[in-house]
């Protein structure tokens, strides 16, 4: 095989490789996407459950309650003073992969969680 056509094959394969790489990161990989959650706490449970996000992603997280109460998502130190009927909502981006714990503070009772993934 020649030098030219050697230096052509590799060219091709590696600009294969890249194109490939780029669409399997545009369709799977990476947040960034502008994203609103609305969540529901009735007595001890939360809806949906869990909330599912990706690293980057910016979420609304809107929650109505039932009663007057503090909804704490972990991990990222946020409170939702919830009262009867009323929503409270939060912006933040979702920068830290974790699966965090949401809880209602008062009594400490789990309630659902938040996954972030890489």
């Amino acid at each position: 095989m020649s030098g030219n056509r050697l230096l052509v094959l590799v060219v091709a394969v590696v600009v294969f490789v890249v194109a490939a790489g780029l669409i399997i990161y545009k369709t799977t990989g990476g947040g960034g996407a502008n994203r609103t959650i609305n969540l529901t706490v009735t007595g001890n449970s939360m809806s949906p459950d869990p909330i599912m996000a990706k690293k980057g992603d910016h979420l609304t997280v809107n929650v109505t309650t039932d009663k007057a109460e503090e909804i704490h998502l972990h991990g990222y130190d946020i409170k939702f003073a919830g009262e009867p009927g009323k929503t409270v909502s939060h912006s933040f981006t979702a920068n830290t992969a974790c699966t965090c714990v949401i809880e209602i503070e008062d009594t400490s009772t789990e309630i659902g969680s938040l996954v972030v993934s890489p």
